[in-house]
């Protein structure tokens, strides 16, 4: 029977023989006695010699097969690993290139504590070789790890020509990123995977050098920890990629739009998959690597089939609340075994990461976040922000901001994102449309063999969309369940009532465009706002001007008045929605309540700026930690620094440094 897979841009392929590249240590028992005799004394932080490193990665996936194993990887010569095309893999075995001379600009203790490196740690000669890239700790007796840089492809939109579809990039990969091993944190039995950005050409740099600026190392370095996940109480809660180092590479000089020093960001995230890996996995037609990786994905990323979210309906009468909490607890063969069941393991995998990447955009648009360039490999599986380029956060509220100044036609522009972001998710239920359109016969040996065929194919096409429509359905309400949540929250409402999006949230922010207010302060102001300072129409308008700018409002048509009147007007509303949730006797509450929910600092792009030419042409080393205690901790009132800098980089944004753009190399 003819193989029918074309409907899916899919076509026959063999399973390729994979081999296991697993180490196993004679001293396994005598090492797992030594760390937990040090987790006991240290508190649960090790040293980096002692943290449980894998490289279950590398072990699971197949390798380059021009450096099928470290060793070949290791004997050959470091130009031999530049850039080529590679094929039948995911990633490459590559060694960092050994810096000249390095120095350790600064360390996160945030993102320490998360790895479970113990404190002092970032001291030692080892660490700081580490973070250089001088060190990958290749070491026989903890599992043979070795350095990799992933492999995968991309839709780039910003085609003048293909306007919204988008144009292939075809293999792009980890240019300049070189993943030096995955370390578990003994006390929260999270796993991470710890690379170097700017470490050296790899096969997929292309005509690139696989290094990295210290402007845009800085811009990366700062913000990555800024909005880090909620694991810390500070923390902005967006899901987001972590860095613990930036070093300073002072022999190197990188050629961007002028010669500038060259920099490492050491950094970490639970994967570094992207939508991009299947991209290229669907464009070359390996469907046997799809679902090789697929199930990587769903067995070792996201910890098992089980855990994936439970079969729902979706029909139009789903009730949100249902969909945006989807029982975990059903097992899969139970699922499957539901009669009439059209969801298979991997349309529930493919669910798993919409929820996720949903979740991560709804908290960018409730913060003002851009990330300015969401290709498809700038879409991560896990739900992360990825790749900080020409990123912002919101000065004046403009929906049509975007801060990449290659983006003429505003495609990635703040009102666009969740639409970018769903149509990218598109593109991965193309890549896995035949497996999620195969049903139950998923797992029978002729489809796994041949895939779908010309009797087969047109009822899992169908089925194949009807899921991916079902999945933005499904996309929609857990972005807007997740957005109304934040938004009410930086409100300080307790509770949410359907009429709290058109009279509170699109009404404010329609009130910010019209007199051109800013995004951020505009909360962090309402947070110190008290039920007694807004009780008349008169108090409300003299209050509004708390949300002006030094120079007062902006916009077209407006007097002191009218601009007043406007804030007031909303003041109005919000006041009596707060006197529904809250009792008078607990307004204090409700500020402080709100004062932790909104930034008082945010790294915006003017002062990345100043602190970039600081540290560059200043060589003021002091200011990058001072802005990342800021960062880590952007809900205080004061940080005990310097007072009169943290009150110039929470206050007013300088006129003339409002809404700024930079290229993808920032």
């Amino acid at each position: 029977m003819r193989s029918y897979t074309a409907p899916f841009g899919l076509l026959r392929a063999h399973f390729m023989s994979v081999r296991s590249l697993l180490y196993s240590s004679p001293n396994l028992q005598h090492r797992r006695s030594q760390m937990a005799s040090q987790i006991s004394a240290t508190d649960g932080r090790l040293s980096l010699a002692s943290l449980p490193k894998s490289n279950i990665f590398t072990s699971k996936l197949p390798s380059d097969p021009a450096f099928e194993t470290p060793e070949t990887s290791h004997r050959a010569p470091r130009e031999a690993l530049g850039p080529r095309l590679v094929r039948g893999a995911l990633y490459t075995f590559v060694r960092p290139e050994p810096a000249e001379e390095s120095k350790l600009l600064g360390v996160s203790p945030k993102a320490m504590e998360d790895l479970g490196l113990k404190s002092g740690e970032e001291l030692t000669s080892q660490f700081k070789a580490l973070v250089s890239g001088n060190d990958f700790c290749w070491d026989e007796e903890v599992g043979g790890i070795y350095p990799w840089a992933q492999c995968y492809g991309g839709i780039a939109q910003f085609s003048e020509l293909t306007k919204r579809s988008g144009s292939w990039a075809g293999q792009l990969g980890d240019g300049r990123a070189i993943s030096l091993f995955e370390a578990t944190n003994p006390r929260t039995n999270i796993r991470y995977e710890l690379q170097l950005k700017g470490a050296g050409r790899t096969p997929y740099s292309r005509f690139a050098d696989g290094k990295a600026v210290l402007r845009s190392s800085i811009r990366e370095y700062v913000v990555s920890e800024g909005i880090t996940l909620p694991l810390s109480l500070s923390a902005l809660g967006v899901p987001t990629t972590r860095a613990l180092a930036i070093t300073l590479l002072p022999q190197s000089k990188v050629l961007r739009e002028r010669i500038e020093p060259g920099a490492i960001v050491a950094r970490f995230a639970e994967s570094w998959l992207r939508i991009g890996t299947f991209d290229l996995l669907r464009a070359r037609g390996d469907r046997a690597l799809i679902r090789q990786l697929a199930t990587y994905v769903a067995e070792d990323v996201f910890q098992g089939w089980e855990a994936l979210p439970a079969m729902v309906s979706l029909d139009q009468n789903q009730s949100s609340d249902a969909v945006d909490n989807p029982s975990r607890q059903i097992p899969w063969d139970q699922i499957q075994a539901h009669q009439g069941v059209q969801e298979n393991r991997f349309a529930r995998l493919y669910r798993e990461i919409a929820r996720r990447n949903a979740k991560t955009v709804a908290a960018w648009q409730a913060y003002g976040f851009m990330n300015g360039v969401l290709n498809t490999d700038n879409t991560s599986i896990y739900g992360l922000s990825l790749d900080y380029g020409p990123f912002a956060f919101m000065d004046n509220f403009d929906p049509e901001y975007t801060p990449n100044h290659d983006d003429h036609l505003l495609r990635y522009s703040y009102k666009n994102q969740p639409t970018i972001i769903w149509w990218n998710l598109v593109r991965l239920g193309e890549s896995l449309g035949e497996l999620i359109g195969a049903g139950d016969d998923v797992d029978k040996e002729g489809f796994i063999r041949d895939g779908l065929t010309e009797e087969t194919a047109p009822a899992a096409i169908q089925r194949a969309q009807d899921i991916i429509d079902r999945t933005g359905n499904e996309f929609r309400i857990v972005f807007l369940n997740e957005y109304k949540r934040l938004m009410s929250k930086r409100l300080g409402l307790k509770n949410q009532k359907d009429s709290d999006f058109q009279d509170l949230f699109s009404e404010l922010l329609d009130t910010l465009e019209a007199l051109e207010l800013d995004f951020n302060h505009f909360f962090r102001r309402l947070s110190n706002v008290s039920l007694a300072d807004i009780e008349t129409e008169q108090m409300r308008k003299e209050i509004a001007s708390i949300f002006f700018h030094n120079e007062g409002f902006g916009g077209i048509g407006y007097t002191e008045d009218s601009a007043r009147q406007r804030v007031g007007d909303w003041l109005d509303k919000w006041r009596h929605r707060i006197i529904e949730d809250w009792s008078p006797e607990h307004d204090l509450e409700r500020q402080k309540l709100m004062q932790t929910t909104n930034p008082k600092f945010l790294p915006r792009g003017w002062i990345l700026d100043e602190v970039i030419e600081r540290v560059e042409r200043r060589g003021d080393r002091e200011v990058l930690g001072r802005i990342m205690n800021m960062a880590l901790n952007p809900f205080n009132d004061e940080w005990g620094q310097d007072r009169d800098e943290e009150e110039r980089f929470c206050g007013d944004v300088p006129k003339f440094k409002r809404a700024m753009m930079c290229s993808c190399s920032s």
